[in-house]
């Protein structure tokens, strides 16, 4: 069975508190991007192994999500052995969701290849024992987010009348060297009053660049000064709203389709 995993953007990312376990707790919007995408195949087979092409996966076949997804279903179910053929082309360590995504369409396919009639809520359990964003995948609509990106509910919006650009710049940016940097900025200094998230995204495209943004930007950008140029680019070419996605460093410009 061969399908095309795509990739996510995060329109707006709160980080609203860090929580007694170390975790956060986040707001945000994810989306779809359709336009980037992996190639997963999963064929049965004697024994179980994955390969990887197109971009470098330097991890061990144990470690990878998508070897992880299909151990994690054969505690639950009993299934054969499969070979996971993956070709990377979602750039890595982006804040796209790649390896996210590769995990969730493995359930996905998992589900079909050996006829377990499980329900996306049920792909979606198991999917957030994998990741906090794992389970967006499985609905693979927009939703927002809350909690630690797991509490999903549907979000009506649409994004036909445009075109999403994604800007790569090959800068890796760790999560949790991203978190870090997001407690020493937003969690020590005063708090400004400010609508929901929810409310702000209601708003509108054209009202976004005004009241919608990702609080890993701040981070990123003092690091990295290149990144913030990388965004006015995106608005300079036209863009009506243009934002980092998730932790980073991938960048996503929002342009009306025009006739």
């Amino acid at each position: 069975m061969i399908l095309t995993p795509n990739a996510k953007i995060n329109i707006g990312l709160d980080v609203v508190r860090k929580r007694a376990d170390g975790y956060h707790d986040i707001e945000t919007l994810f989306v779809p991007v359709p336009d980037v995408r992996d190639v997963l195949e999963i064929v049965k087979a004697d024994e179980a192994d994955m390969t990887c092409y197109g971009t470098p996966c330097d991890v061990p076949v144990e470690k990878n999500l998508c070897f992880k997804a299909f151990r994690l279903m054969q505690t639950y179910y009993c299934i054969g052995d499969v070979h996971i053929y993956l070709y990377k082309n979602i750039p890595m360590g982006a804040g796209l969701g790649g390896g996210s995504s590769d995990a969730a369409f493995t359930l996905i396919a998992l589900n079909e290849v050996f006829l377990l009639g499980l329900s996306q809520e049920r792909l979606a359990e198991i999917a957030a024992e994998l990741g906090s964003d794992c389970p967006f995948f499985i609905y693979n609509r927009p939703m927002f987010a809350s909690g630690r990106g797991e509490i999903l509910e549907p979000f009506d919006i649409d994004l036909s009348p445009y075109r999403i650009e994604v800007v790569t710049p090959g800068i890796h940016i760790s999560t949790a060297e991203a978190y870090a940097g997001v407690d020493a900025i937003k969690f020590n200094s005063k708090p400004g009053a400010c609508a929901g998230l929810k409310d702000r995204l209601s708003q509108g495209v054209d009202k976004w660049r005004e009241n919608v943004v990702n609080d890993f930007e701040a981070y990123a950008f003092a690091k990295y000064p290149i990144l913030a140029d990388i965004k006015n680019d995106l608005y300079r070419r036209g863009a009506i709203y243009a934002s980092m996605t998730g932790s980073g460093s991938a960048f996503y410009g929002i342009s009306r389709i025009t006739q």
